[in-house]
């Protein structure tokens, strides 16, 4: 890719400098044909030979045009360089374990799985959502869709009241520019959907609240900028055939509350921290064990210098599984947001560092709590911190 970067850029500077070579020639023919009429000689040929140039003019733009527009293209699919003290490895098997919390209960009887507890409580119907949409979505009924709402609602107070985040609520709909500066687009096109009149569903609330700050140039007092949103999010899910077909874990709509920080670049290394421990906390409060990864090159996103992965335990899988991603992009979204910022006293502007993650994805830790808090008659506890919530309840069963 980089040699054939380099040849469109090498195909644009040519066309830029013929340009320049017939525009010279041009002045000097328009000179010429001045004195040429002054003197009252004909002046024919020369103006012949300028309605050349301006056709030759004419073909060096649109060469240049073709290979702007074809290195551009590339370089949009260029993902972020990965921070130099990032695991080197092709894929997930290089990740590194960074720290744990708590340990894993150990069930009297056999632990099963969110869907087998969801159908057997009747409160969780993927054969009713598959119905109406097919598959990959699902309804919940009762006091697990109360849960998962209660459980968003505890995320947001969280990150609101005691972490300083501002809560938005923005539009589930974007146009293409906003995925660009983000970096969904145009790589992962096909891992979203888009309506007929354009507009994309967003994966994520990270697409609207990054690009809040789009175009525009922020008073360095003003940052860091700390946002949160409850959104649902659509995902089409192009590449995971096969995978988790089953339950809540991968599906085409789902429910995540996202943060997202805006920084000046010496803020980001601490921030990446602080907007992970923030994640983190969630589980702590739901007594729900988990551990978190540092990602290896091979693993990481497209938009990412650095990513943690926070993954809760599951003991109806008996495996620990990713429930928020929490990425430094530095300056690499807002390159492409045009996102910049300007400090008092300094006449120049740089870019800012962008950060996000999920705290937490809200299907996912209702799949947590379900298979940390279940009970061998297939009933399923509240989590003390969400009773409040919950109007006392303390334990869900098929009457719930």
């Amino acid at each position: 890719m980089a040699q054939a970067a380099l040849r469109l850029d090498t195909d644009r500077r040519a066309a830029q400098t013929r340009m320049q070579d017939i525009q010279q020639r041009r002045n000097e023919l328009s000179q010429r044909i001045g004195a040429a009429k002054a003197k009252g000689e004909d002046s024919a040929a020369i103006m012949a030979e300028v309605g050349l140039l301006k056709a030759a003019v004419q073909t060096a733009e649109a060469e240049e045009l073709a290979a702007t527009t074809a290195l551009d293209k590339m370089l949009a699919e260029i993902p972020n360089l990965p921070a130099d003290e990032v695991p080197d490895g092709r894929d997930a098997g290089a990740n590194v374990l960074l720290r744990s919390w708590g340990t894993p209960l150990k069930f009297g009887h056999p632990p099963r799985q969110h869907f087998d507890l969801g159908e057997a409580l009747g409160l969780m119907d993927f054969s009713a959502a598959a119905a109406l949409s097919g598959a990959r979505f699902v309804v919940l009924k009762g006091a697990l869709a109360r849960l998962e709402r209660t459980l968003a609602a505890f995320m947001l107070d969280l990150h609101t009241r005691e972490f300083g985040y501002t809560e938005v609520a923005p539009p589930l709909l974007v146009r293409d520019q906003a995925l660009f500066g983000t970096g969904q687009l145009p790589k992962f096109g096909e891992d979203l959907f888009v309506t007929t009149q354009g507009l994309w569903l967003i994966p994520t609330a990270e697409v609207p609240l990054t690009n809040l700050v789009a175009d525009s140039i922020l008073d360095a007092e003003r940052l860091p900028l700390r946002m949160t949103a409850h959104t649902p999010c659509f995902r089409s899910e192009a590449g995971a055939a096969g995978k988790d077909t089953r339950g809540m874990i991968r599906q085409h709509q789902f429910s995540k509350v996202e943060l997202v920080s805006i920084v000046r670049p010496e803020q980001s290394v601490a921030e990446h921290e602080r907007l992970t421990a923030c994640a983190e906390e969630v589980l702590k409060r739901l007594d729900l064990p988990y551990r978190v990864m540092a990602l290896s090159t091979g693993d990481m996103g497209f938009s990412a210098t650095k990513t943690y992965d926070i993954e809760v335990w599951l003991p109806g899988q008996d495996t620990y599984r990713e429930i928020s991603s929490c990425s430094n992009c530095g300056e690499f979204q807002a390159r492409r947001m045009k996102a910049r910022f300007r400090t008092a006293g300094e006449k120049g502007t740089r870019f800012v560092h962008t950060l996000n993650g999920s705290g937490l994805a809200v299907g996912r830790t209702l799949v947590a709590v379900m298979e940390n808090y279940q009970q061998a008659d297939g009933s399923i506890r509240v989590p003390e911190a969400l009773r409040p919530l919950m109007g006392g309840l303390e334990v869900i069963t098929a009457h719930a």
